[in-house]
């Protein structure tokens, strides 16, 4: 990738990117996928409304959505925001370090009213346990679940064609060993929520999901890392009528697609994988469409009619990137880097992952992109810095 121009100004970047590689697909040959031109600065606003020291005061994961089921528009100045986290700390800071008695739930939500970064509209939930302490709101309990198994959450979104429930998906992980990394997924589940539920969504219901891909190979993978709604209703700019549907697997993070009609979104015979040249039902048959993206990540439709898929480079690099689509499955540009998140990185523990853009929170022209900090040394790092754990955010704006 070759940057032709670049002007730098008290932290606000101005690119305009000429690359020479990689080939289009014929059906998409007259769609330009190189070149692009933004500005992109930090976003403290989003950043500080995040940094908290009563209750909730730190997570990874987030995924947001309108509750009016509308995804590809900012939200309104009336309207709700739902916003999901993976692994959530909860407790009290007092002289800048974490006080006795704080717990790591894995997952925890909140609402935030209107569309502005104002704290006093952003409202935190969890579930509390028998003994009434902080507990996570969703639990694995399909048929599938070991007693130990534990929820990551993947994307989610408010379904108009199924009574306006809201599906998210869930990743069942399992500890295998300890460290920072002892972990694996041993499953994927469909959290269904009820139309008009409110946290911490006693009445959910779940369902194991057949969305788990894994080879001889060991390149296993699954479903449910980002959702473009591509429906009239949701406000897409082309719509076709389809929820896509974003996996990733394997070591070289692969980008797999799938897409379903709303109606059919519980019914997973219904559900047909892109192969790199058409639609199959069998999912074992699915394609890469790209690589070295993240676990966690996003499609947007840019304002010039292509796609932004926004994620963090090769999964945990210091990198915040972006490839741009011809059509919500593809082809895929070169990879575009955005940020660079280094100054984040105080420490050589620190580490950052799974950039995603939130168009509920975006206005018009640009994107609102997080990316998340944590630590592989996590409860001493968190003792010495116990804001260090919450997403931060940028802004890309598009010329």
């Amino acid at each position: 990738m070759k940057i032709s121009a670049s002007l730098v100004i008290t932290g606000l970047f101005v690119f305009h990117f000429t690359c020479s590689s990689g080939q289009v697909a014929k059906h998409t040959d007259t769609v330009d996928l190189e070149h692009l031109k933004f500005t992109v600065e930090a976003a403290p606003e989003w950043s500080d409304l995040l940094k908290r020291d009563s209750g909730w005061f730190g997570a990874d994961g987030i995924y947001t959505m309108r509750l009016d089921g509308v995804r590809c528009k900012p939200a309104k100045p009336d309207g709700r925001i739902l916003f999901l986290f993976s692994d959530s700390m909860i407790g009290e800071i007092k002289d800048h370090t974490m006080t006795p008695g704080y717990k790591m739930i894995h997952n925890s939500v909140a609402i935030l009213n209107g569309n502005k970064p104002a704290a006093d509209q952003m409202h935190f939930y969890w579930d509390k346990d028998k003994e009434g302490k902080p507990e996570s709101v969703f639990i694995p309990k399909t048929p599938k679940t070991q007693s130990t198994d534990y929820y990551w959450l993947g994307d989610g979104f408010v379904n108009q064609e199924l009574g306006n429930n809201i599906y998210i998906f869930g990743y069942r992980v399992r500890n295998v060993s300890t460290g920072p990394f002892g972990f694996r997924e041993v499953g994927t589940s469909l959290i269904k929520i009820p139309a008009g539920s409110e946290p911490p969504f006693l009445n959910q219901q779940q369902m194991d999901a057949p969305v788990f891909v894994s080879e001889n190979t060991g390149d296993s993978g699954t479903f449910g890392s980002g959702i473009y709604v591509n429906t009239k209703k949701a406000g897409a700019p082309k719509p076709d009528g389809f929820v896509y549907i974003y996996g990733v697997r394997g070591m070289a993070k692969q980008l797999m697609v799938a897409r379903v009609l709303p109606a059919d979104f519980e019914r997973f015979d219904k559900w047909t994988y892109w192969t790199g040249s058409e639609w199959v039902s069998d999912i074992n048959k699915v394609g890469n469409v790209t690589k070295e993206v993240s676990d966690e990540l996003s499609l947007t439709a840019l304002p010039d009619g292509r796609y932004a898929l926004i994620f963090q480079v090769d999964g945990m690099s210091t990198s915040v990137g972006m490839r741009i689509g011809a059509t919500p499955y593809g082809p895929f540009g070169p990879v575009i880097k955005l940020w660079d998140c280094k100054p984040d990185l105080l420490k050589s523990t620190y580490l950052v992952y799974n950039a995603k853009a939130h168009p509920s929170l975006s206005a018009s022209g640009e994107l609102i992109i997080s990316y998340n900090i944590n630590s592989t040394e996590f409860i001493k790092d968190l003792n010495a810095d116990p804001n260090l754990y919450r997403p931060r955010f940028i802004r890309v704006k598009f010329q």
